[in-house]
């Protein structure tokens, strides 16, 4: 599987997007700055998480714009799988990839933690290498992950099996905190209507590594390898 991953001012989190890249295929990806109007042959593109022009707009709005979105978009209409983590989401949903938009977080707090998910959807390549249903924890860093769209979209999402991730509290319901920003219908992670895009603001890229103590976000990316090389 080849990947690209692309790079904007402020992007902090291409170099774990590598790492977990690179030990499920063996291979490197590709570092694609944001000005670049082209990007290699691949199979995956990955949008990272960061600070995308120190989200003094609205977090993503300017990135959306910058020369290489116009490329993601076009290879997207082709098929090419996309993966926007976190600021990733935030930039692609702005781009019009993906339904809705990100707010300031419920609590107006940037916040800091690993976080419990729950796998909605499993037909794609994204999760499937996860049960449906299954509980995985992965970390959180955001300030505007609070994701919005209207009833209908909300009821749409569900309907058509776009909803790829939930908030929840623990396994033991003991912490209370299951939504840690306010989002619609608890909603942490969402694909476009062919599952071939994905928005989540959690950071599975970020799970890889039984040293960090947590290899939930592994599958994720072992899924991409299988079903994309």
């Amino acid at each position: 599987m080849k990947a690209a991953i692309v790079v904007f001012p402020g992007s902090n989190r291409e170099r774990d997007a590598v790492a977990a890249l690179e030990a499920a295929s063996g291979t490197k990806p590709y570092l694609v700055w944001h000005r670049d109007t082209e990007l290699p042959k691949v199979d995956l593109i990955v949008v990272p998480g960061g600070f995308s022009y120190g989200d003094y707009l609205r977090s993503g709005a300017m990135a959306a714009h910058s020369p290489i979105m116009r490329e993601v978009k076009a290879r997207a209409d082709q098929g090419v799988r996309v993966l926007g983590i976190c600021n990733g989401f935030q930039i692609i949903t702005e781009a019009g990839l993906l339904p809705g938009a990100l707010m300031r977080n419920g609590g107006l707090k940037f916040i800091c933690r690993v976080q419990h998910l729950r796998v909605e959807n499993t037909d794609s390549p994204f999760t499937a290498k996860y049960a449906k249903g299954q509980v995985v924890r992965y970390p959180i860093a955001h300030g505007d992950g609070n994701y919005w769209t209207d009833a209908e979209t909300v009821k749409r999402l569900d309907g058509e099996g776009q909803v790829a991730f939930r908030y929840i509290a623990d396994e033991t319901r003991a912490d209370p905190r299951g939504n840690p920003n306010g989002s619609v219908s608890d909603i942490a992670g969402i694909f476009n209507a062919k599952r071939t895009v994905l928005g989540l603001m959690p950071h599975p890229e970020d799970a890889v590594e039984a040293l960090h103590g947590n290899t939930d976000g592994k599958p994720m990316f072992e899924g991409l390898v299988e079903a994309l090389s």
